[in-house]
Parts: C-alpha cells; structure tokens; sequence
C-alpha cells in the first residue's frame, strides 16, 4: 500500500491536493530530484523507515556506480523496460523496503532514471536537516591537524540553535595559500591568504 501512495504520489505531486497529503519534508528541495524526493520522504515518515529507507539509498547509489548498471542506465538508447529489469535485478539481491524499491519502479516508468543520484542526494539534504545538522565545508591549503580541528568545531558551533549539530566536511584547495574558508548554512567567510593578498593589491593600486 506505502508502495503504491509513493507511486500516485511521485506521478501526480504537481497538483495541490497530492501536495496536501504530503508529510512536509524539513526543507524543500527544488527541481524535478527535489519532488521526488519530497514524495519519498512523505512515504518513508509514514512508515516511520526514514532512516531505513537512506540505508537503502545507499544501496542504490553503489548500484549507480557499478560500470555495468550505470552503461545501461544512463543510455538513452537502451529501452526502459530494460533499465528496470536491470535495477529491479540488483536491488532484488538488497533486499529494500517496498518503498524505495518503487521509487526506482517510479523513475523508470516516467523516464527519470539518469537523475536516481540526484534524488538520493536530495533526499540525504532532507535527512540532515531532519536531523537538525548544518552543512558546513571548510577549505584550507593543508590539512588542519586534530587540535587545530577540535578548535574550529567548537568555534562553529557558536552559529548553531540548541537542536543543531555541525556536519563538518573539509577540503584542500593549495591554491588559496592559506588561512581557511568557511560555508556554513547560508553563512560565507573567507579568510584566506589569498584573498588577503588581492584585497591589499587591490589597495595598493588605488593609492
């Protein structure tokens, strides 16, 4: 039954009254991945496997990545009916809910298989603000080591609610030279050494 309601769900959530029935997701996600995804989450919150169901996704994101899946996925020259078989075949030996099985059902009878990636990760976006955690990407030109680490994570949390929690993850970009630059939420900081170094050119040249 869950199964199906995502099925009607997923085909008809751009009218008002499917959008009614919806369990409204924690943060909307735009575009064709982004409805999806909010009509899977409403079936998963229904049957209380929200987090079932992104262990299972996961799943499916492997299968994704499997060079043999993935040439026959994303060929428009291949027949739906055979990518269906072809995901039902894989996912068949994970052993997934009713739910997320249909999802790929649902995917590929509207033709929507080559944007299975982009629903999972919208759904992981509505699984993290569920969660109550902030993204958070810090750049830096070297690693930053485990104390210097440990410091940030307790300077970040000072943009947080009492319910929030830092999904932290960091990059390496040796172009910036040094100092870090930091996204958090809808929050942007860069104190870099480069920027340092172009706005102190920039000075320069103006006197």
């Amino acid at each position: 039954m869950a199964a199906l309601m995502l099925g009607q769900q997923a085909r008809q959530f751009s009218t008002s009254v499917i959008r009614q029935k919806l369990v409204k997701a924690p943060i909307t996600v735009y575009g064709v991945e982004g409805r999806y995804a909010t009509a899977l989450f409403s079936a998963a919150s229904k049957q209380n496997i929200l987090d079932q169901v992104e262990q299972e996704l996961g799943k499916v994101s492997s299968l994704i990545k499997d060079p043999k899946v993935s040439s026959i996925v994303m060929n428009p020259h291949v027949k739906r009916s055979f990518k269906q078989k072809t995901f039902q075949d894989g996912l068949a030996k994970s052993n997934v809910s009713p739910i997320t099985f249909n999802l790929i059902n649902v995917l590929a009878d509207n033709g929507r298989l080559t944007i299975t990636a982009d629903v999972i990760t919208a759904y992981g976006k509505m699984m993290s603000a569920h969660r109550g955690e902030v993204s958070c990407i810090v750049t830096t030109a070297q690693p930053l080591d485990a104390a210097s680490l440990a410091d940030l994570k307790v300077a970040l949390k000072g943009f947080l609610q009492k319910h929030e929690s830092i999904k932290l993850e960091t990059k390496l970009d040796s172009t910036i030279l040094g100092g870090m630059i930091v996204s958090i939420g809808d929050k942007y900081v860069d104190m870099s050494t480069k920027t340092k170094i172009l706005k102190l050119t920039k000075l320069i040249k103006e006197t």
